[in-house]
Order: C-alpha cells, then sequence, then structure tokens
C-alpha cells in the first residue's frame, strides 16, 4: 500500500530543488571555467623556448639540477650557441672597450657582481684590510700572477690587491671550479682573467700561458694554489723568475712541489709556505671540509648517509673534518692512514683504522684526502660494490686513477653535471664525482667565512714578500710566524662579538710571554704532528743532533724519514712587517 503524500509536498520539493541549485551554482561555474582555459597549444611552445641542446639541462631537471652546479646557475641561461663555441674563439670585450679577458659570457657580469657583493658581507677581515693599508698602497707596483679557485670569494681577494695597488692577470687551478659570472665579474672590472667552467685539459695550459706570456707586462710575484703556474714558469719562461719576489703556494699538492724543487737546488726565490699556517690548516682545512663535504655529496647523489659506510683516506685535516661530518649523520666511517699519529688520532676519534684493501668490497663511498697520487688504483675500483661513490676531497685529480678507467671495455655514462656512472661489463656502476677532482669546489660551494681567514693569509704573505728588505728572505720555503697568524685571526674575532682577555704584566712575566703576542712559538702549529711536520728542538736532541735552529741548513742526519726536505722549515723573520 502507497503512502500518500503529505499537502503541499510537491511545492516543498520544488523549493529544494531550487535551493540546492543556487547553493551549488558556485561550484558548477569553478569546475567548468578551467576546461574554457585549458590551451596546450600556446603553452607547449613556450616550454620549447628553453635550451635543450649540447650541454643544457632538461627542463624536468632544471630546478633540482641547477644546486648541483652552484647556486648561481640560473645566470648561465643563455643562447644555446654559446656553449657550443669555444670561450677562445669568442670576440668579447668589457664596457670599457677592453679585451685582455677570456671567459664565457660578459654578458653574466652583473650576476657575478651581485655575487661578489653578497661574498663581501662575510670576509670583513679583507674588507678591513683594504682600508687598513689602501692609503700606504702596500702592493704599488706588484705584478701578480695568480692560479686559485675563480670564486666569488676569490674575487674578492683579487680586488682586495688591486686594491692595494697590485696589477693582476688571473687564471683557474681547477677546470670545474669556476663560477663564470664571477669571472665575467672581474673581466668587467678590468682584471685580466682567463678562465670559464669545464675548460679542457689544452684550455687550462693556455690560460695559465696567457696570464705569464704577455707583451709588455712582467710579472714579479706568483699566487699558486696547487704549484700547475709554478710548474708552467719553470719549465716554460724560466727567465721570468729573474724579476719574481716571491711565491705564495696555498695547497698541499703544490706545496709538495715548491720543497721539491728546493731539494733538487732549483728553487730561485723565495716561498711562502700558507697551507701549514695554523689559520689554513685548522680553519680552511678542517671547518671548511666539514661542512663541504656533505654539501658536495648530498647535492650530486641525493644519499643519505645515515647506516651508510664510508672509507676516508687520509687523518689530516681535511680528513679529520670529512669524518666528523659523516659521523655527525649516522655514517659508519673507516679511515686509512700511513702516519702512526694521525692513525692513532683516528682511533682515539672512535674511528677504525684499516687498509682500503679490506673494506673496499664493503663500502657505500669512497673519499680521498691525501694529497698523494694512486691511492685508489683500478684494483680498488674493480672490487668496489654497484653503486659506490668515489669521489676526491684532495686538490688535484692524482688521487683517483681515472686514467685506467678510460679504456674500451668500460662505459662513461654523464647522468648530471659532474656525475659519471662508470659501467663495467657485468653491468656494475661506480658513481664517479667531478671527475676525481676536487669535488666540493666543483659540485657545490663553500663557506664564505673560512674562505676569507685563507684569504687574508694569503693577502698578508704576498705583502711581507713583495716588501721585504733584499737579503731578509733566502731561496727557499718560509712558514709565516705566528704573529701574523694570530693577527689574521684577531681580525676575524668581532663577526663573532668575541673579546680577548689580556694578560696582567706579572702573568705575562710568569710565562715569559710578550703581552702582545705571539702566544706560542714558531714550531708551535696548532695542530698535532703528522707526515711531513716539522719536528720539535727536543725531537732532535732525541735524534742525537744539536738542538734545531730553524734553519735551512740543519744537518740531514737528524731529519726523519719524510717526504719534506727540512725540518723544521724556516720560519719568517721575528719582525712586525707591514702588519700592526
Amino acid at each position: 500500500m502507497s503512502v500518500p503524500e503529505p499537502a503541499g509536498g510537491e511545492e516543498a520539493k520544488q523549493a529544494k530543488e531550487v535551493e540546492d541549485a543556487e547553493k551549488y551554482s558556485f561550484m558548477a561555474t569553478v569546475t567548468k571555467a578551467p576546461k574554457k582555459q585549458i590551451q596546450f597549444a600556446d603553452d607547449m611552445q613556450e616550454f620549447t623556448k628553453f635550451p635543450t641542446k649540447t650541454g643544457r639541462r632538461s627542463l624536468s631537471r632544471s630546478i633540482s639540477q641547477s644546486s648541483t652546479d652552484s647556486y648561481s646557475s640560473a645566470a648561465s641561461y643563455t643562447d644555446s650557441s654559446d656553449d657550443e663555441v669555444s670561450p677562445r674563439e669568442k670576440q668579447q670585450t668589457n664596457s670599457k672597450g677592453s679585451s685582455n679577458f677570456c671567459v664565457k659570457n660578459i654578458k653574466q657580469a652583473e650576476f657575478g657582481r651581485r655575487e661578489i657583493e653578497i661574498a663581501e658581507q662575510d670576509m670583513s677581515a679583507l674588507i678591513s684590510l683594504r682600508k687598513r693599508a689602501q692609503g700606504e698602497k702596500p702592493l704599488a707596483g706588484a705584478k701578480i700572477v695568480g692560479c686559485t679557485h675563480i670564486t666569488a670569494q676569490t674575487a674578492v681577494l683579487i680586488e682586495t690587491l688591486c686594491a692595494l695597488g697590485a696589477q693582476c692577470r688571473w687564471s683557474a687551478c681547477n677546470i670545474y671550479s669556476t663560477q663564470n659570472e664571477v669571472a665575467a665579474a672581474l673581466a668587467e672590472a678590468g682584471v685580466a682573467v682567463f678562465a670559464w667552467k669545464g675548460e679542457s685539459e689544452d684550455d687550462f695550459w693556455w690560460c695559465i700561458d696567457r696570464c705569464v706570456n704577455v707583451d709588455g707586462w712582467q710579472a714579479n710575484m706568483i699566487l699558486d694554489d696547487g704549484g700547475d703556474l709554478t710548474h708552467w714558469v719553470y719549465k716554460k719562461y724560466p727567465n721570468v723568475f729573474k724579476k719574481i719576489r716571491g711565491i705564495v703556494e696555498e695547497s698541499v699538492t703544490g706545496v709538495h712541489r715548491l720543497y721539491q724543487l728546493s731539494k733538487a737546488g732549483k728553487l730561485c726565490v723565495p716561498a711562502m709556505n700558507v697551507n701549514d699556517s695554523v689559520t689554513k690548516q685548522k680553519f680552511d682545512n678542517l671547518y671548511c671540509c666539514r661542512e663541504s663535504i656533505l654539501d658536495g655529496l648530498k647535492r650530486t647523489t641525493d644519499v643519505m648517509f645515515g647506516g651508510k659506510q664510508v672509507v676516508v683516506c687520509g687523518y689530516g685535516e681535511v680528513g679529520k673534518g670529512c669524518c666528523a661530518a659523516l659521523k655527525a649523520l649516522g655514517a659508519i666511517v673507516y679511515v686509512t692512514e700511513i702516519d702512526p699519529i694521525c692513525a692513532l688520532q683516528a682511533c682515539m676519534d672512535g674511528f677504525r683504522v684499516v687498509k682500503l684493501s679490506e673494506v673496499i668490497r664493503q663500502v657505500d663511498v669512497v673519499i680521498t684526502c691525501t694529497g698523494n697520487k694512486n691511492v685508489v688504483t683500478r684494483e680498488h675500483l674493480d672490487r668496489m660494490k654497484n653503486s659506490c661513490i668515489v669521489c676526491n676531497m684532495g686538490h688535484s685529480n692524482t688521487e683517483i686513477d681515472v686514467t685506467s678507467l678510460r679504456t674500451p671495455e668500460l662505459t662513461w655514462e654523464r647522468v648530471r653535471s659532474q656525475v659519471d656512472h662508470v659501467i663495467w661489463p657485468d653491468g656494475k656502476r661506480v658513481v664517479l664525482l667531478a671527475e676525481g677532482r676536487l669535488l666540493n669546489l666543483s659540485c657545490s660551494t663553500v663557506p664564505t667565512f673560512v674562505l676569507s681567514i685563507t684569504a687574508t693569509t694569503q693577502a698578508l704573505a704576498l705583502i711581507e714578500l713583495y716588501n721585504a728588505p733584499e737579503g731578509r728572505y733566502k731561496q727557499d720555503v718560509y712558514l709565516l710566524p705566528k704573529k701574523m697568524d694570530e693577527y689574521v685571526a684577531s681580525l676575524h674575532l668581532p663577526s663573532f662579538d668575541a673579546h680577548l682577555t689580556e694578560l696582567t704584566d706579572d702573568q705575562a712575566k710568569y710565562l715569559g710571554l710578550n703581552k702582545n703576542g705571539p702566544f706560542k712559538p714558531n714550531y708551535y702549529r696548532s695542530v698535532l704532528a703528522r707526515a711531513g711536520s716539522c719536528c720539535l728542538p727536543t725531537q732532535r736532541v732525541l735524534l742525537g743532533a744539536s738542538p734545531c735552529t730553524g734553519t735551512a741548513s740543519a744537518p740531514r742526519s737528524c731529519v726523519p724519514k719524510h717526504p719534506r726536505p727540512h725540518c723544521p722549515l724556516p720560519s719568517l723573520p721575528d719582525t712586525d712587517g707591514p702588519y700592526p
């Protein structure tokens, strides 16, 4: 039996339908409107404007991959034809009409200038040095030829040297570390810079040659990072050294080369070993690498470190920084080391010291930071597990035997910028970063503040060597004095609002110190001894020799066997120099 509808039911039903229609009418407009607005044809035309030819990133990776190169890689989006033409074949001039440079694209200068200005904010010590010494122009007449990484931070150093009166010509010490926009900004400012990211080996030496072989311009100072510039001058233009007043070398690789020249009696000018200064070892090598190793690995591989097995070859300051960072993120870290002192330090820090061959089959990441050659050989590479990541935190590309991988049976596949998969016949892949070159500067960036410390040390070393009276320095390798190290450190303390405690007269007398420093003897390096370090006077006595006088002419019979020829190395004379 059907139930009769209540009175007025039909009218109520119609009223509800009208109410519902009004209530949801806005949803109908929202859902229908997009259908009329979607026009794929025009949008697809927009996608074709993105560069897709040789050397360009695909759109799908344009955002994530941009961080793999540098934070400024967006500035490198230019016409694709720019990538197909070598900078050596381009005719470029800056706004002043000068063509005395060779960079990727001079049009990127404005963007590079902004990067330099940002770096200056965290490099207050160099800016302070400009203000303190600019009136005196301590580098007036200096003609400095340099070969370093060309980044925003080194650009601040170069412009500081120019502000202090020097003329500079510059090339890059690494074919992958140059920031193209920064090189363009330097060229626009009038610096003769010859560098771009992705140089070939031939380009690399051509750029160095353009800095040295110049009509009407003779260098009288060298600032080197790795020793390639010094090597080139010795090989091609030995007569240039007749006017060179000194060499300042930053890296352990370059320092070893200087010691080899000194041992062979071929070092004909004074050289300053900045690498073994406290301000380089303790800050740049340790703290800089502690942060940048993770940055470089993350940008290139997106690897998660927790639980990964990593072997770090070398436990010097660079190795210490790498190990500390990896351990903090939960990685299982092994260390290889030749020096028993450094090996003991690694053990005391909680790392297991092994031979590389003992763990090569099981580790997920291999990191070299020794400054040596053939640390990772083809035999090691053959035994690695699938997808093992291999990278280098040392200066040169000699630590990993990359040459042995250039064989017909192995396939190279470029999967990202600075990331290659080397594929074995059985399908195994080894992930090689930056072709075995310096990871942090090739694949990421480094902390500006730490580089300020090293750059300030380099600037003061150049000032000291250039202004030294004749005869102060002989044809040898010198360490920086403690007073200069302490001065560099003091310039950076205001950034932390740090306040030093001052000794009283009685305390200074008790310690046998000058109230104003130096507070440590020159042989005290503020870092524990490592392979190649200078030995203390008491060590010489124990070895059956007379107490060390700190000269390069000490008897060789009392020197422990290590690669460096002098022990201890000569320090700068105890003089105030041009710095306060």
